[in-house]
């Protein structure tokens, strides 16, 4: 399982990485969390992971979502 959600998230630059990698460069990698106004944002170190290639995961992961429309639209 863990094998194909690595295939549908990551970037082709790191989809061969290994899962012990992934966890070492994205969970167990420090941020600092810093609160202005309305937004929360984390400041990650970019030794471990450039800000680039962040965001294109996170961009993936938002993809595999169901767009809310589809979720809310009654079945029938």
């Amino acid at each position: 399982m863990a094998n194909f959600l690595r295939r549908l998230a990551l970037p082709r630059e790191i989809d061969h990485w290994s899962l012990t990698t992934l966890r070492e460069k994205l969970v167990k990698t420090g941020a600092k969390v810093v609160r202005h106004a309305k937004y929360v944002t984390f400041q990650l170190a970019e030794v471990a992971m450039p800000r680039r290639l962040f965001a294109a995961i996170l961009d993936r992961i938002a993809r595999l979502a169901i767009p809310p429309s589809e979720v809310a639209a009654p079945r029938g």
